[in-house]
């Protein structure tokens, strides 16, 4: 079969019992197939949490985008899911970018997952100018200070620190409306920010 009708048949979510079942194939047909696939760049493998693989099978895979969600699950010990997936194209997602991306998602689990990239973090500037873009700067800030309390990461520049850093009569912000924490005070303190996490939220990083 050729490769196109191959990829026509099986795009999506499969299982070797799945592309069996579509092609009317044995076993080592089916895993002939996938391998086909996967030299093309058609196929993504990854593993349930019962060990089973599982194959993600689609053109867009071979155009080489990347999604922030991706990149995310790339680096953080915290895995997140895609409620829709938005890949990128023809640029390379830088981290700075990314971790703006998941600050304005303002989910809980993105953001606390999104901690991981401060280890990548090497253009302070870009990601001043992204935060100030976005009105984040207080907010990065302060997640930067948590992320430093439980993991090396990479120094913030000083001039990031002093631009960042809120007047005195500054209101607090939000990062999360609702949450504050109950054990990183004197971070909320500092950046004029409310962390949503406590100690006890970041236990997958230790």
């Amino acid at each position: 079969m050729r490769i196109e009708n191959l990829l026509k048949k099986l795009e999506g979510v499969q299982t070797i019992e799945s592309v069996m079942d579509l092609l009317n194939v044995k076993k080592a047909k089916a895993v002939y197939c996938i391998y086909r696939l996967r030299k093309q760049g058609y196929v993504k493998t990854r593993r349930l949490s019962n060990n089973r693989r599982v194959y993600d099978i689609s053109f867009e895979h071979k155009l080489g985008g990347k999604s922030y969600y991706e990149i995310i699950n790339q680096y953080s010990p915290i895995k997140i899911n895609e409620a829709e997936i938005h890949k990128i194209y023809g640029k390379n997602i830088t981290f700075e970018e990314t971790l703006i991306y998941a600050l304005k998602t303002k989910s809980l689990r993105t953001i606390l997952a999104s901690l991981a990239l401060f280890k990548k973090i090497n253009n302070w500037k870009k990601l001043y100018l992204l935060a100030k873009e976005n009105k984040l700067e207080q907010q990065v800030g302060a997640l930067y200070d948590l992320a430093r309390s439980i993991m090396k990461v990479r120094k913030m520049t000083k001039r990031f620190r002093n631009n960042a850093l809120p007047k005195r009569n500054n209101n607090f912000e939000e990062i999360i409306q609702g949450l504050k924490s109950e054990d990183f005070k004197e971070i909320e303190k500092t950046w004029r920010v409310y962390l949503p996490f406590n100690k006890k939220d970041l236990e997958e990083y230790t």
